[in-house]
């Protein structure tokens, strides 16, 4: 049967950062290319307002995709005003337009922090969802990256806010959440990690984990020549792919390959930190910068990485980076924080760190063994295959829906 879906977030590719809005893309398209109908909200003046530099490329939807991009005519104030009072002041009047204009079937809430706040939970009507792309219900900067130096096992909201020069929400010591919690049918936490957090947080809400997912062409290598002009080291490499943030913590393995090594570090990806980390580098030939890249020119780049890094240093939701890694057969070596371990856990696909030591263990473990790299990688890709697929998300996905609308259906002929 088909479906009329609604995605409401903040980003929306090509107006988008992060891997959150990225995977909002492939779940829009994955139910348009089985026959759903899904319209997209998101809000242009947000990204404008945080944006430096030009569109991401490598971005199409298919026909049953309808985008609306948010454009109010105040800019950034728009999402001032949003974030300060957890109203969609300036944006309300559109979205109502939009909900009243068809009768969705699914609502899906994602990052709202931008395009509504809380407040946006209480609109429209069918079956309401929330996925937990970021820490936002339990923390003002999303991340639980406390005071900027490291991940936030008690809180001090406030103080922290002050700290990230952000305006304190005092819409967030009232009542305001919870009500508009009160809105939404289910909530889906990427990971069962992500689950607990929110749960010892004290969000007695009901939350399912149903982990993220890649598209059928996540397997596919580049065509010849797609990797032409892209300066890849001649010598083998360890790959870090992600957005360049202090949270993402690739400015401790920088110091390690200074030092000297067999092997290189090649650097995929772009953000704010970018200045600090290649002034970290100076110097250092051992380190390739690549700056952004399409989907496609980034699984040519992890096919031939002997490893992928992710050193995270705050507690990510799930940690796409991983999957797209296991999908071309490369393992992957993740800092004991977070959901990461949990994930190298259950595939077998990968190594574990906890400090520096550690970590130049594991690579070099993976360097100088290619058998052990091969065995490990192979892992990845059978549990990736069993776990992380299009069509393993979806059956998941659809089934919650299904059952939602069973549970609803049944209260009302009560």
């Amino acid at each position: 049967m088909s479906l009329r879906f609604c995605m409401i977030t903040t980003f929306y590719p090509p107006y988008a950062f992060g891997g959150d809005a990225v995977f909002i893309h492939r779940l829009s398209n994955m139910l348009a290319r089985r026959g759903h109908e899904v319209d997209v909200i998101h809000c242009i003046d947000s990204y404008r307002a945080l944006a430096r530099g030009p569109l991401p490329t490598g971005y199409s939807n298919e026909p049953g995709v309808t985008c609306h991009g948010l454009v109010t005519g105040v800019g950034a104030l728009s999402s001032l005003a949003t974030q300060q009072t957890g109203f969609p002041l300036f944006k309300g009047r559109r979205i109502r337009e939009i909900l009243n204009a068809r009768r969705f079937d699914v609502i899906h809430f994602h990052n709202i922090s931008l395009v509504g706040g809380p407040m946006i939970l209480r609109y429209g009507s069918g079956i309401k969802l929330y996925t937990m792309h970021e820490h936002w219900l339990i923390c003002p900067t999303h991340v639980l990256f406390k005071f900027k130096r490291e991940a936030c096992l008690k809180r001090s909201c406030f103080r922290c806010q002050m700290i990230y020069k952000r305006p304190p929400q005092l819409w967030r010591y009232t009542g305001m959440l919870r009500a508009a919690l009160r809105h939404v049918d289910g909530f889906i936490s990427p990971s069962d990690f992500t689950l607990r957090r929110h749960h010892a947080a004290g969000l007695a809400i009901p939350i399912v984990a149903i982990p993220y997912c890649l598209g059928r062409e996540a397997e596919e290598l580049p065509p010849p020549g797609a990797l032409d002009g892209i300066p890849l080291p001649s010598r083998p490499f360890f790959l870090f792919v992600g957005r360049l943030e202090k949270i993402k913590g690739l400015q401790t393995v920088i110091p390690l390959f200074r030092e000297g090594g067999e092997a290189d570090l090649v650097v995929a990806g772009d953000g704010d930190y970018a200045p600090e980390l290649r002034r970290l580098a100076a110097g250092c030939e051992r380190i390739h910068f690549l700056g952004r890249m399409t989907p496609t020119q980034l699984r040519g780049v992890y096919a031939r990485a002997i490893a992928l890094l992710v050193p995270s240093i705050t507690f990510e939701t799930f940690g796409q980076v991983i999957i797209e890694a296991y999908a071309v057969r490369t393992p992957v070596i993740v800092r004991d924080l977070g959901p990461m371990p949990e994930i190298v856990a259950e595939s077998g696909g990968g190594l574990v760190f906890r400090d520096d030591a550690g970590l130049r263990e594991a690579m070099e473990r993976l360097r100088a063994d290619p058998v052990l790299r091969d065995a490990l990688g192979e892992a990845g890709y059978r549990a990736y295959r069993s776990r992380w697929t299009e069509e393993t998300h979806l059956e998941r996905y659809l089934g919650l829906i299904s059952h939602l609308r069973a549970r609803k259906r049944m209260a009302s002929e009560a």
